[in-house]
């Protein structure tokens, strides 16, 4: 079981009163792991310059301390950028063990998951279809077809290919079932190739969460 620190706790007891209360909610000694949903409130996020720098640092403490006490058994992190995980290691005694991004065809943040990954942080890839958009775009439907997969397939396999975790969402049990179906190999010139794909314009109804909004 998962859950995360609110973004907009931003102190120690706020972070620790918000692991409690999780594990009191769902009636369990621990989790498998806990994470800090943002480094930015949400109604900052892309809107400051503010990164809550000392604000996440103690929301870090109260994670560590969960984790030392047993009651979660892996601590990490969610939107962070490289700049966000070192100020957060400068006092760290832990170090994050997953830092949980968006991250699909079009929207490949390579610097931050190869520094990610040079420092043993596992990198989880949530909308790896892009929230669904990605299905509108031909190029990509007619590389799934060369595979003779579908667009969500392909989307899948992409972010498995960069060495991450994919996170799909859906409550459709075939899709689920598809989506797992995913043991075929993306050439490296089309991991490339969709590597360097052009950026999605809209997220359509989606566009106002500031995940999507501002590419985290």
């Amino acid at each position: 079981m998962v859950s995360k620190v609110a973004a907009e706790h931003k102190t120690y007891e706020e972070a620790k009163a918000g692991i409690d209360g999780t594990l009191e909610k769902m009636g369990l000694d621990y989790l498998d792991m806990m994470i800090i949903h943002s480094p930015q409130p949400w109604v900052k996020v892309n809107q400051s310059d503010d990164r809550y720098v000392e604000g996440n640092r103690a929301a870090w403490r109260a994670l560590e301390d969960a984790y030392k006490e047993g009651k979660l058994k892996a601590i990490g992190i969610s939107n962070f950028q490289i700049s966000d995980i070192e100020s957060l290691m400068e006092t760290a005694e832990v170090k994050p063990m997953v830092n949980q991004i968006l991250l699909h065809i079009s929207n490949t943040p390579v610097e931050l998951v190869e520094y990610c990954q040079k420092n043993d942080i596992l990198v989880e890839a949530y909308s790896p279809i892009a929230h669904g958009e990605i299905l509108d775009q031909p190029e990509i439907k007619a590389m799934a077809d060369k595979y003779g997969v579908t667009v969500p397939q392909l989307c899948i396999r992409y972010t498995i290919q960069l060495g991450t975790i994919s996170l799909p969402k859906t409550g459709n049990p075939e899709h689920m079932k598809s989506n797992a179906d995913v043991d075929f190999e993306i050439s490296a010139e089309d991991m490339e190739s969709l590597k360097n794909f052009k950026k999605i314009e809209s997220y359509g109804a989606s566009s106002g969460f500031p995940v999507y909004g501002g590419r985290l």
